[in-house]
């Protein structure tokens, strides 16, 4: 069965290419869509009724609802013999010396979420197969959106999906690792955010996995899109992006703006204003919005202001560290026309500055 992996830049449509796919697909098939977010569920489950209504088959499932439902509740028995799965913990987790059941489930039977992927991989393991196999009796294929954002046991976890008969496809953009299922988690650290690129790139070498760029965005500028693939340094290897965005309104592509002419700025044009997080850009009184809460979106506009780090690598070209890099990536590509960045002083920049 095919194992397929593609990794599409911001703006390139890559859940309406899931979507579509579905849409494709006989009406027998029996399809899980899974995804980490509940927004991105939502969003998923909408495009599905519209493009894909007649498919009874298709369902879309949180990357947690899964592991509970299809591992966790109809297995645990087979490692915690007079237990069953009595509810989900999202936040907290067992103390730090607990072993046995009490690692995995609270008093009242929760299962921890901190806990909920090692439990998953281990019970593939405890049930010699059978949880495997029950999958594939269930599902002829499972896709994956925003793979990117799982981490931990969760890789060991698609480590036995891509070796079962299940057809598994599954799309994402390593530059936008801003997610994490497992943010404190230290098992597979060398894996996590944008360095997820590294297991897909080990398994593809392995012959396990097809990986195929998709590198044309609909949403950015040309202009914006050349910058945000300087975010990431080309030791990457991330491909040029394409726009097919030829829109012209006047003022497109990325700017400078001084400190002085924000508000100036902000009356004209009117952009979203983003931020790092709720420490950042206490200057101005501006309706902001943080990066990592503005994935997803799209405006026409935005202005951005700047960490340090990131003023650093707009003026001196300094490297930023994977997780911010992927966190400014996500800022600079909500945009589809222009994208303004707060930065006074700047001499020698190639950027253009708006006066």
């Amino acid at each position: 069965m095919a194992k397929h992996l593609t990794l599409a830049v911001a703006g390139s449509r890559k859940t309406q290419g899931l979507v579509e796919h579905c849409a494709a697909l006989p009406k027998e098939r029996r399809v899980l869509v899974l995804t980490y977010t509940g927004l991105n569920q939502h969003e998923l489950r909408q495009r599905l009724s519209n493009y894909a209504g007649g498919h009874l088959n298709i369902e879309v499932l949180g990357w947690f609802s899964f592991l509970l439902r299809d591992f966790a509740r109809p297995f645990l028995r087979y490692k915690f013999v007079d237990k069953r799965v009595n509810g989900f913990i999202f936040e907290g987790g067992p103390n730090r010396m607990a072993v046995g059941a009490a690692r995995f489930l609270s008093k009242s039977d929760a299962v921890y979420r901190a806990e909920l992927g090692r439990l998953a991989f281990e019970l593939i393991g405890e049930t010699g197969g059978a949880l495997i196999r029950r999958l594939e009796g269930v599902y002829d294929e499972i896709l994956i959106d925003e793979v990117q954002d799982l981490s931990g046991y969760d890789w060991e976890i698609l480590d036995a999906l891509l070796e079962s008969d299940i057809e598994i496809r599954m799309v994402g953009d390593i530059r936008q690792s801003v997610l994490s299922t497992y943010p404190r988690g230290t098992k597979n650290r060398k894996y996590a955010y944008a360095e997820a690129i590294k297991w897909f790139r080990k398994h593809e070498t392995a012959g396990r996995l097809t990986i195929a760029e998709s590198v044309e965005t609909w949403r950015c500028h040309q202009t914006i899109a050349t910058f945000s693939d300087s975010i990431f340094d080309r030791s990457w290897g991330f491909p040029a992006t394409k726009s097919l965005n030829e829109r012209a309104t006047g003022h497109d592509g990325v700017f400078l703006v001084r400190s002085e002419h924000v508000q100036t700025y902000v009356a004209q044009f009117q952009p979203q204003c983003l931020r790092y997080n709720a420490n950042c850009g206490k200057a101005f009184t501006l309706d902001y919005m943080n990066f990592r809460v503005a994935k997803g979106a799209t405006f026409e506009r935005v202005l951005i202001v700047p960490t340090v780090k990131i003023k650093k690598f707009v003026l001196e070209d300094k490297e930023l560290e994977p997780l911010l890099a992927a966190e400014f990536y996500v800022a600079v590509t909500r945009a589809a026309q222009s994208v303004a960045i707060v930065i006074d002083g700047a001499k020698d920049v190639s950027l253009p500055r708006w006066s």
